[in-house]
Parts: structure tokens; sequence; C-alpha cells
């Protein structure tokens, strides 16, 4: 029996068992350290500026050089997880990126600071998109959109307590302790991830032939849907990230004059991330992606409208709505992106992965120059302009054909590569 129809004939993981239990522990973990590592730097924008004397765009690059390598990196991320395993990477990955954010913490200049940044961009990517694939793999077909939705709950958790822990102790103890306490968070994370995934099960390992993976690449733009999903990752994103990049700024001068503690605090809106992203995978697996979706994107860009009001209530309702549709979104996009790619699921991942933090980066860093020429309502037009496009190409999706295999390049063998 080869080592395919071993992995065939094992059980998937099920809702209601041990297995589906400690997987959602495991990835919940690495949710909460991968995107709180990431996004810890987020409310502290300010303090930098004033710091380091950068401006608004310049501090912005503090998150948006991160997720340019990441968004590049995790290109190879899923072919080098082809070769050595699933959860080997993931562990590698989270372990070392709880460290470089402890590095951070007492970088001592500017320059220093935004290259253990660059750095970690790198060493982060080999989770998020083997996570993906990891669940694509292991999770019964009925579960995986609960399982989607769990995990992207744990990066909701994670982007909100990383951005809520600096926020709020900068203004006690520094932005330097703060930080320091989220990397020391994220090595706890990674060993609980460490000791509670279980042992990948469907996995066949492949040796790194390039022209097969990118044979592969190739075939996902056959396909009529995947390319428009990898657009919608770069979108939701992009105009998701902007938004909060740059709330800050704008809630630290008048006339709202909140404290830096008190806009951390209003990172707790991620909460609703947790919920939205869970029931709206579920809802989608129920009623169908392509019915769920343009819904997500409509609820943002009402969200977008709101945050031009002055009252704050408003604004803070516009920045829930903003965020029940970025985590409802993203859960949809990714989990019919599993379904769609057929073999070729790792690569989907990874391009749908770049698009996704190309999105950050491009989109996160631009919304500076929009704030610096026509504060607020500049930041507005922009992400509204984004999340328009979003739903016009959900729109699209609506009327999307029944799901067509990605085609499977031949195997290295056939096409006369060395065993």
């Amino acid at each position: 029996m080869t080592a395919g129809t071993a992995a065939g004939a094992i059980p998937k993981i099920h809702h209601g068992t041990p297995a589906f239990r400690h997987t959602n522990l495991a990835l919940f973990a690495a949710g909460f350290a991968t995107f709180g590592l990431l996004y810890c730097v987020q409310p502290l924008m300010p303090e930098f500026s004033r710091d380091y004397g950068v401006s608004e765009a310049g501090a912005a690059m503090s998150l948006s050089l991160t997720t340019g390598v990441l968004a590049f990196a995790m290109l190879f991320a899923g072919a080098l997880s082809d070769a050595w395993g699933r959860k080997s990477v993931m562990v590698a990955s989270l372990l070392s990126s709880a460290l470089l954010v402890l590095v951070t913490a007492v970088m001592p200049s500017w320059p220093a600071l935004l290259a253990v940044r660059t750095l970690l961009g790198l060493t982060l990517s080999g989770l998020p998109a083997v996570a993906m694939t990891y669940l694509g793999e292991e999770m019964d077909i009925e579960s995986i959109g609960l399982g989607m939705g769990l995990y992207i709950s744990g990066s909701a958790v994670g982007g909100m307590g990383g951005r809520l822990i600096t926020g709020v102790l900068d203004d006690f103890f520094g932005w330097r302790f703060g930080v320091g306490v989220v990397g020391a968070i994220g090595v706890l994370a990674g060993l609980i991830f460490w000791r509670a995934l279980p042992p990948s099960r469907h996995f066949v390992a492949q040796p790194l032939h390039w022209r097969m993976v990118l044979a592969r690449f190739a075939g996902m733009f056959r396909d009529r849907g995947l390319p428009w999903l990898f657009v919608e990752g770069f979108l939701l994103l992009g105009a998701f990230v902007t938004v909060y990049n740059y709330l800050g700024y704008r809630l630290l001068a008048p006339p709202y004059n909140l404290s830096q503690a008190a806009v951390g605090l209003i990172f707790g809106i991620y909460l609703v991330g947790t919920f939205s992203s869970a029931w709206m995978g579920h809802l989608a697996g129920q009623l169908g992606r392509r019915k769920v979706l343009w819904t997500a994107f409509a609820l943002m860009l009402a969200g977008v409208a709101l945050t031009m009001m002055q009252p704050l209530p408003l604004v803070m309702l516009g920045i829930v709505a903003v965020t029940f549709g970025f985590f409802g979104g993203h859960s949809i996009v990714s989990s019919w992106l599993g379904r769609r790619a057929g073999a070729a699921k790792a690569q989907a991942s990874s391009v749908y992965l770049f698009c996704y933090y190309m999105g950050s980066s491009i989109a996160g860093a631009s919304g500076g120059l929009f704030y610096a020429s026509h504060g607020w309502n500049g930041v507005a037009l922009f992400v509204g302009a984004l999340v328009l496009a979003g739903l016009l190409i959900a729109l699209r999706l609506f009327r999307l054909p029944p799901l067509v295999n990605v085609a499977t390049p031949p195997t290295p063998m056939s096409k006369g590569a060395m065993p």
C-alpha cells in the first residue's frame, strides 16, 4: 500500500472529536501569537512618529515592511512545507518570530527596528499559509468551515491582544515593555502549539521540484474563480489595515483627544471578529459562499461611511461594522480557496496570502499619504474605493460557474526528473 493510499484510508478530523479540539486549541494559539506578533506595533505608530521624528507614512513602514516581506516569503513557504512537513515548519516559524519580537523591544534606533521587523516578515511566513494547507488536508469537508473560522477567531483575538497590550502598557511603562510582553506571550503560545497540534496524517512529503511547483502556480490561473479570490484577499486586508493604521492618529487629535491607553482599548472591537469569522464561515457553508460573501463587503462599506461622521459613537459603530465584515469575508474566502484549489492547495494558499499581505503593505502605507493630504476623510474615501471594488468582484463571483478542479501537473517522474 502506498503512502497516499494509506493516508486516504485514515479518517479526517471531524468536529466533536478530541482531535478537533486539540487542533483548534493549537491553531487558536498559533493565530493568536502570529497576529499579535505582527500587529503589536500598529497602535504605537504615533509614538514612533514622536520618538523617531518620522511621518505617518514613515511610521507605517514598521508594519508595511513586515507584511511586504511576509507576502513574498509565503510564496515559497507552502512549497517548503511540502518537503519538510507542515508541523515542523509552523513550529519553527512561530518560535523564531516570538524571539525576534523580544529583540525588537531593545532596538536602539529606527533603522535597527525596521531591520528586525523586516526579518520578522520572513520568519512569520511559515505559519499562515501552512496552517491553511494543514486544515485543508486534515479537516473533514463538513468541519473545515468551522475549523477555519475558529483559526481566524484566534487570529482576531491575537490581533486585538497584541494591539491592546502594547497600546495600554505604553501609557504606563513605555512601548518597549509592551512589545516585550507580546514577545513573551508568543513564546508561550508557540510551546502550546508544539504540544497540542496533532501530527499530519494525510500529508505525503514531496521533493522540492520547482518545475512542478511552478506548473501548479500556473494551473491556478486557468481557473475562473481563484484569481478573483486572490484579489479579494488584497482588498480585504488592504482596507482593514488602513483603517486601523490611521485610526489612532485621528483619535489622539482634536476634537477627541483620547489617551494612548484609550485608543489601545478600542482594539477590543476585534472581539467581534472572533464571532463573525466563525458565524459567517458556518453560514457560508450552509447557504453557499457565493450568496454570503458580498454581504461582508457591503457591511464594510457601510462601516467606512459611518467613520466619516463626527460623533465618536458613530465612528466606533463604523469600526465595528468594518471589523465584522472583514473577518467574516476573510473566513469565507479562505475556506472557499481550499475547496477550489484541488491538488494545488499549498500554492493557492501561498498566492492568496501573498496578495492578502501585499494589500496590507501597499494600501497600509498609501493610506498615510491620504491622511497627510486630506485627513481622515481622505483615508475613508481611499478605503471605500477598495471595499467597493471588493463588493463588485463578490457580485461577479456570485455568478461563478460550478467548481472546476485546478489541473494537477504531471509528477516529476513523468517529466524525467531524478527521484
